[in-house]
């Protein structure tokens, strides 16, 4: 289902907050602004969409994206987006890319607060201290790598797009390659310059981001697993620790099994 984007020509008060709960299949067309944004989702795994990459979000994290940077924004799941749209005088100067960044319960806190105040708060009263601060430590918040880089060659990003929707199939480079119509040394060279990284670990790493819905939503590990490709659950666990520093169990600290 597509969402339409606000029609706003400018911000009311120096941050505008949101709240939307999207349902499964729930997308934007590649759009701009020029204020940044700032997005999380309370429940599910949101998905935004750049020329660079692609960025997962599952709860307790949060993507600040820049003013003037083309995004996408998607889910597979029911979730709950809450966004604040801020003035790029509020935020000051930022990294001309998109960053992923780990929610601190005090920040998770202030958000909250400030998304019960009238869209048009006091500047000068406690709600406006309250929007300084919010951005303060929003700024404070360490980055975390959420990111999957996406190649520029159109060939290769046909293989990727597939890979996404079908994070199981099991064919390898040399057959991709093949199907694309290069070699796989080309694909090989290829991939490396325009993602910094190699198309296994690319793979990897897609399957691993997309099993965070599954697992969010209450899967057990073992089928997370199989729908991310992986024939063993300890192998899967392994490499989701390798990435995110945690198993699946700790990363979203509901006993996952």
């Amino acid at each position: 289902m597509q969402r339409l984007i606000p029609a706003l020509t400018r911000l009311p008060r120096p941050i505008l907050r949101r709240r939307e709960d999207l349902e499964p299949g729930s997308w934007t067309t590649s759009h701009t602004h020029d204020w940044a944004q700032f997005s999380h989702a309370t429940s599910g795994v949101l998905e935004v969409k750049t020329p660079q990459g692609n960025y997962f979000l599952p709860p307790a994290r949060g993507i600040l994206i820049p003013p003037g940077v083309a995004h996408e924004v998607a889910t597979s799941q029911r979730t709950r987006m809450r966004s604040l749209y801020i003035d790029q005088a509020a935020i000051g100067p930022a990294p001309p890319r998109c960053r992923v960044l780990e929610m601190s319960a005090l920040t998770r806190e202030l958000l909250l607060a400030f998304l019960d105040l009238p869209e048009r708060y006091d500047l000068d009263g406690p709600d406006g201290r309250l929007a300084v601060v919010l951005i303060e430590r929003l700024l404070l918040l360490p980055e975390v790598d959420f990111a999957l880089p996406m190649p520029g060659d159109g060939r290769l990003k046909s293989i990727c797009a597939g890979l996404q929707h079908n994070p199981e199939d099991k064919r390898t480079m040399a057959e991709l390659a093949e199907e694309a119509g290069m070699t796989e040394r080309t694909m090989a060279r290829t991939f490396v310059k325009q993602t910094g990284t190699t198309f296994g670990e690319w793979r990897r790493r897609l399957r691993l981001l997309l099993s965070l819905g599954a697992l969010e939503q209450g899967a057990s590990v073992t089928a997370a697993a199989l729908e991310s490709g992986y024939d063993s659950t300890s192998a899967y666990i392994a490499a989701f620790k390798r990435l995110f520093g945690e198993t699946p169990g700790e990363f979203f600290g509901h006993g996952a099994k």
